[in-house]
């Protein structure tokens, strides 16, 4: 009984490292993401490049901020482990019309949760709603031709 436990939680972590490791670790085609705020809007891709440990990766989240209206408007990201948030970082910032590059990582595992929001920079601190940047697939998408066939 002992050895048929080991053996199902081997396959089990196997297979959860294999979902991981899988990442694309140089391609920015991943998985889209966006957010939207006032006149500010923030899109890009995000993907997982393989990391250190047996259940961990780094989150890759590139795209560009950009803004229609005046004032300025910032991109937040935050994560979550084990339901306990971490701090809120400010990862890009437009001022006015224009648009401004995204790109941070951040560590993942499974029980990460990862979102982004844009912010108002000003006296009312309004914010938009939170997009998840850690739903699955993370990974790169395989084409449509390639599944096509």
């Amino acid at each position: 009984m002992r050895s048929r436990t080991l053996k199902a939680l081997t396959v089990t972590v196997a297979s959860a490292a294999a979902v991981l490791l899988a990442g694309s670790p140089s391609s920015a085609a991943g998985v889209p993401w966006s957010a939207t705020h006032g006149t500010a809007t923030a899109s890009g891709s995000r993907w997982l490049e393989k990391g250190a440990g047996l259940l961990s990766s780094t989150l890759v989240v590139e795209g560009e901020l950009k803004n229609t209206g005046p004032g300025c408007y910032s991109l937040w990201t935050m994560t979550f482990h084990d339901l306990a948030p971490g701090p809120a970082r400010k990862v890009a910032t437009q001022c006015g019309p224009g648009t401004q590059p995204v790109s941070f990582k951040t560590y993942y595992a499974p029980t990460i949760t990862g979102y982004v929001h844009i912010c108002k920079d000003d006296a009312s601190g309004g914010c938009g709603q939170q997009t998840s940047i850690t739903t699955w697939p993370i990974q790169k998408p395989v084409p449509a031709a390639i599944t096509a066939e």
